[in-house]
């Protein structure tokens, strides 16, 4: 392939492949088979046995406190029937749900409620336990299990809506309500989420902040950091800061609660969210259509962004690939056929023959143009699932297409899928499939590339030249998946040192000990 770049990380497998994996004390060996029974949309991902991630990077564990038989009964104390030790229970939370990373932690705890984990953490900062906190698990970057041993801090029973306002749509509730919960008794009142994500069924809201998750509403409603009014976030210590304003405008010092959105754990628990909700539209169309090329996909989003105004709320696009991958490992049916890329456009708004006659309108200039050849328009419900489904699923198709090397890009809109492109030229043979899709409204290209099984080889191929071309283009090597574990050493092709190192600054007041999800986020230390 002629180009072999190494990467950093790749560099720590070569230099510690001696060294072992947990070193804690266990009831039985670490090295047990994964099988982690839990899917983002319902359909079980295959089993398989998954390396630790120690191993497989060869990692040198920090100088962390190891779990004792005393530590264990000491929270099995505060929170009877909710500290597991089971190796059986372990498994699922050990491994992330791309079954790419797995920990070896020997404890699950489950608070309910901010003082209990308040006290988790205060023990564990006094011990020098390192902890992992958990939501949903439903991260894809490596960001939601333990690297080592560190003891899973799970968001599960935290699960409580506290209050809603139907005057002002803003809702508060614990971390661990799932998304697709929260929308449901949100629609009961007129209202939805201000995001929606394809792991809205399994993912946790305090998760989605913590990783200031984007996914397919952000072009109507913004990122979380417009949204989230104020969050409750436990500290490192203990310290339970309250920062849960219920206020549209407050002016009063600096934002504290933008430390932590897309913090990833890293400076604190999120324990609470107050979030502003938009009401539920009462007109909802989904047109799926297809395009020759992507300089048409971009053509037809300035089309549409121009003629559908205030009720264009998505803009979506897909490769032929990506089709193919939904056809042929899930089984659904593609109704258009025979277009490289596919799009597809939602419209929300409050009067259905208003939405339905700009809707109509733009559809009779894309196609008079040329932009696009071949549509479909759903306006009842189960047809809208349904096309949506077709976008919403990839990524559980890629799981069953072989190991998945996943990269979250943004880019200008108009080099978005020239690294597709450039990527499979330079893989040729030795990747299986190169896909492309994501949300073109805001710029954001979900590079997908599959295997028949992980490769080193492959993935020095990858990467760093996934990083450096996206750096060309003043790019972000992350747009919405977080860093977590696996994109950590490589901050620095989207933040210039003097921000990585106030980061570090950061981290080192809040968290002087390193022990909320350490090996994640920001770089190592030379």
């Amino acid at each position: 392939m002629g180009i072999s770049a190494v990467s950093v990380r790749h560099g720590w497998a070569r230099l510690g492949r001696l060294l072992g994996p947990c070193g804690t004390w266990r009831r039985r060996p670490c090295r047990a088979a994964v099988c982690p029974g839990r899917a983002l949309h319902g359909a079980r991902p295959r089993c398989r046995e998954v390396p630790l991630t120690c191993e497989r990077y060869g990692l040198r564990r920090l100088p962390f406190s190891r779990l004792s038989r005393a530590d264990v009964a000491f929270f099995e104390g505060l929170m009877p029937g909710r500290a597991l030790t089971d190796p059986e229970e372990l498994r699922a939370f050990n491994v992330d749900w791309l079954k790419s990373a797995r920990g070896c932690s020997e404890l699950v705890l489950k608070p309910k409620t901010a003082a209990e984990v308040s006290r988790v953490l205060r023990y564990c900062h006094e011990r020098n336990l390192a902890v992992s906190p958990q939501g949903g698990n439903t991260g894809l970057v490596g960001g939601s299990v333990p690297v080592f041993d560190e003891i899973i801090l799970s968001t599960a029973l935290m699960s409580e809506i506290i209050s809603f306002d139907p005057v002002s749509g803003i809702l508060v509730c614990q971390a661990g309500c799932i998304l697709e919960k929260l929308n449901e008794y949100l629609e009961e009142r007129g209202f939805v989420m201000p995001l929606d994500l394809g792991a809205k069924g399994s993912c946790h809201i305090g998760g989605n902040v913590a990783t200031n998750a984007g996914g397919l509403r952000l072009l109507r409603y913004g990122s979380l950091r417009g949204t989230v009014l104020g969050l409750e976030v436990v500290l490192a210590d203990g310290t339970v800061l309250d920062c849960l304003a219920s206020l549209r405008k407050d002016n009063t010092g600096y934002d504290l609660k933008q430390l932590f959105i897309g913090s990833e754990g890293t400076l604190g628990v999120i324990t609470a969210v107050c979030i502003l909700c938009p009401q539920k539209p009462k007109a909802v169309n989904l047109a799926f259509l297809g395009c020759q090329d992507f300089s048409r996909v971009q053509e037809t989003f300035t089309t549409c962004r121009a003629m559908l105004g205030e009720i264009l709320s998505a803009y979506e696009f897909m490769d032929e690939k990506c089709m193919e991958l939904v056809v042929k490992h899930l089984g659904l049916s593609n109704p258009l056929r025979g277009s490289p890329f596919y799009v597809l456009i939602e419209t929300s708004g409050s009067n259905s023959t208003h939405d339905e006659e700009k809707l109509n309108s733009f559809l009779e200039q894309a196609t008079t143009s040329g932009l696009v050849t071949d549509g479909t328009v759903a306006v009842d419900d189960k047809k809208i699932k349904t096309l949506w489904s077709l976008r919403e699923r990839i990524t559980e198709a890629l799981t069953h297409d072989g190991c998945v090397y996943k990269y979250d890009i943004s880019l200008p809109v108009g080099k978005l899928y020239d690294l597709v492109t450039d990527m499979r030229a330079r893989l040729g043979q030795s990747a299986k499939n190169v896909v492309g899709y994501g949300h073109v409204g805001d710029g954001n290209l979900h590079l997908n590339i599959t295997a028949e099984s992980y490769s080193h080889s492959l993935l020095d191929a990858i990467e760093p030249f996934v990083y450096e071309w996206t750096a060309r283009y003043n790019g972000s090597i992350s747009a919405e998946h977080g860093l977590g574990f696996k994109k950590k050493q490589f901050i620095q092709y989207s933040k210039p040192s003097e921000a990585i190192s106030l980061m570090q600054r950061f981290k080192a007041m809040l968290d002087p000990k390193g022990i909320l999800n350490p090996y994640k986020t920001l770089p190592s230390s030379p």
